[in-house]
């Protein structure tokens, strides 16, 4: 599917910058949490969910994740053959700020092309995958979607966790939210869907567009724009 350009604010540099579209995937509990307590994973999604995903990235240019997604589940972040007939994987980009990737993470098989994300202070490791840098602390978002767009990747979608998700909220980097909502609550200090500080006061909350809402399984889609 093609994507038309995107323009977003560069901030301070005073200019444009053209990135891809960039769309969240996330299924959460009713009570909004995406993992157990302490980060543990557990499936949300059923059947009929895993197909929409597998749909999904296979439709898209990258899939994206953190590097706490990648220590806690060990994805390979590929499109199964159970849901899609010749999938075609996407580029695999891992934001990880300060290399901590272990090089026998499965996001760095053969099985598709794989970006690291990080920072310029970050120290230098040889893996079986590219290296961006941007950013001096943590990576700069806008910096990467720039980046990515150059290298000719038009859509990306987001799988998590939520701080990675939070981040491209706050910075205003969305435009779409797609969430499933499966019929359980884990309830207690466990993973949201948006994690870090958050909103502090009315401006600073984000404000989405409800697209669409629909069974799905046994669970409800909901999908959403992004206010800008």
């Amino acid at each position: 599917m093609p994507y038309a350009p995107i323009k977003g604010d560069r901030g301070d540099l005073g200019s444009e910058l053209m990135r891809p579209r960039v769309i969240i995937n996330a299924a959460m509990s009713v009570d909004g949490k995406i993992a157990l307590v302490g980060g543990k994973r557990i499936k949300i999604s059923d059947e009929e969910d895993f197909r929409r995903v597998h749909e999904l990235r296979n439709s898209v240019d990258a899939i994206l994740v953190g590097i706490n997604t990648v220590l806690m589940d060990d994805p390979k972040l590929t499109v199964k053959e159970k849901f899609v007939e010749e999938p075609k994987n996407p580029v695999r980009i891992v934001v990880d700020s300060n290399l901590r990737i272990p090089s026998t993470a499965r996001v760095l098989n053969d099985m598709a092309k794989t970006i690291i994300a990080t920072t310029e202070t970050a120290q230098e490791r040889d893996l079986n995958a590219e290296i961006i840098r941007c950013g001096k602390k943590n990576v700069d978002l806008k910096c990467l979607l720039e980046e990515l767009w150059k290298r000719g990747i038009r859509s990306i979608m987001v799988e998590g966790g939520g701080t990675v998700i939070y981040s491209f909220l706050k910075e205003g980097l969305v435009d779409e939210l797609n969430v499933f909502v499966g019929s359980i609550i884990i309830g207690g200090n466990a993973p949201t869907l948006a994690e870090d500080i958050g909103a502090r006061n009315e401006d600073e909350v984000i404000k989405l567009k409800l697209l669409e809402c629909r069974p799905l399984g046994y669970g409800v889609l909901l999908r959403y724009g992004v206010e800008k």
